[in-house]
């Protein structure tokens, strides 16, 4: 048995208030387990994007979650759950005014190759991007870049981003 509180799990970078990966702290061998606290404006991830391996569930515990899939937009509200197939488009954010807690689950454990869109200005469609960890000033920051020119398509830092994430 494993137990751990979520407030003693460290944040990570993320385009999110809160991302505390659970995974590594439960013990957890055959799935991903991600608690999230989106701020308005927030994002669960750096990029529209799928897993070539893994299939994703989202439980919202509280608030309104937006979802942005292949069919359009998809709203999930507290006590709701929505799964997303492998190699299957999403990109979750809090477009309303209240705070949005969540866990995201994944299995297998294993994303396997991961395709990550971003909108990059220079090549003037959505690419795929690589993001990279890196110090700047002392703290973790993570840029993503368009895999096509190499131009940065955005910048994250820990906690919550002031203004739109981009």
């Amino acid at each position: 048995m494993q137990r751990v509180r979520i407030e003693d799990v460290d944040n990570d970078v993320q385009p999110a208030a809160a991302m505390r990966k659970l995974t590594k702290p439960l013990g957890l061998t055959d799935f991903a387990m991600n608690y999230y606290e989106l701020e308005p404006g927030d994002s669960f991830a750096f990029a529209y994007h799928s897993h070539a391996v893994q299939e994703e569930v989202f439980y919202v515990i509280e608030g309104s979650a937006t979802f942005d899939t292949e069919e359009g937009p998809v709203e999930v509200g507290p006590a709701e759950a929505i799964r997303f197939g492998r190699e299957e488009f999403q990109r979750g954010w809090n477009r309303g005014e209240e705070r949005v807690v969540a866990l995201a689950l994944g299995a297998p454990l294993d994303y396997g190759k991961q395709v990550k869109l971003r909108d990059c200005p220079s090549c003037g469609v959505a690419t795929d991007n690589r993001l990279e960890r890196v110090e700047e000033d002392g703290e973790e920051v993570v840029v993503a870049a368009c895999v096509e020119c190499g131009t940065e398509t955005g910048r994250w830092y820990e906690g919550p981003m002031d203004g739109t994430v981009p």
